[in-house]
């Protein structure tokens, strides 16, 4: 199913880092993997976060989040949902500062992006990673987000609590928007939303919002002054309340359904 990259120990965060290349029927597909070196207590295994990628792909700011998480004891996967563009094709900040045409590379990305296909890129990457069994957890940036509420609405039974930071597409006019069928959410959800978003703005989720309003396990901030993008340290974007703030509204949900 799937052939081994390559893999390396990041000694000094005592992360175990692999990268999965799974053959899937439109190519294949990068998944990283990273969780701790040490195994957990009584022959346990850690549990699994999947990250949805938002649209600059998987990067250095990817990367680091994923190794963040991994530190605290968690086996964090993430799917190259944009595969079918070419191998973990990303850009970095200040490759599209250099040249601002690589925006219009990324809109492309999205705009050949599919919900089916990002679930059958889920699907194909939990097989792959072994895992088969027990509870998961996810996190999804922008785009990603949308694809958190699918998959929690989907497979109620593995992705059992899910979040979304600076989500997109949480609401539109097609007869599949998540805003339809929000009594599919049964598990605990999160959702960061800025009340600056220049890219998605609140107005664009309010139906989303509403129909989420009086569900107990739906819990949506609004935070003050953040943009698109205010979870990644460096980048123009960068709120450290409002990614401090879901960072630890994320942990809290994790460490209360999955360990």
């Amino acid at each position: 199913m799937y052939r081994r990259g390559w893999q390396h120990y990041l000694l000094r965060m005592d992360l175990f880092e692999e990268i999965l290349d799974v053959a899937t029927n439109e190519g294949e597909m990068a998944v990283v993997i990273k969780q701790p070196i040490v195994s957990p207590a009584m022959g346990r295994s850690w549990p699994t976060v999947m990250i949805m990628i938002d649209a600059p792909g998987i990067r250095k700011a990817t990367h680091e989040f994923m190794a963040k998480l991994a530190s605290t004891g968690y086996r964090v996967i993430t799917p190259d949902l944009h595969h079918r563009q070419g191998r973990m094709v990303h850009v970095e900040p200040e490759q599209a500062a250099a040249d601002p045409s690589l925006r219009g590379n990324v809109k492309g990305w999205i705009a050949a992006m599919t919900d089916e296909q990002i679930q059958r890129d889920i699907d194909q990457a939990l097989a792959a990673t072994g895992v088969v069994h027990g509870p998961l957890g996810t996190i999804g940036f922008c785009l990603g987000a949308r694809a958190v509420v699918q998959a929690m609405t989907r497979l109620p039974d593995r992705f059992v609590c899910g979040a979304g930071w600076h989500p997109s597409f949480l609401a539109d006019d097609k007869a599949d928007s998540p805003h339809r069928t929000p009594e599919r959410i049964v598990g605990d959800l999160y959702l960061g939303i800025g009340d600056a978003d220049q890219v998605q703005s609140i107005a664009m989720h309010q139906r989303f919002v509403d129909a989420t309003a009086e569900m107990p396990n739906v819990d949506v901030d609004i935070w003050a002054g953040a943009d698109h993008g205010f979870t990644w340290p460096g980048y123009a974007t960068y709120n450290k309340a409002a990614s401090e703030g879901c960072w630890e509204k994320t942990m809290t949900m994790f460490e209360r359904n999955l360990t």
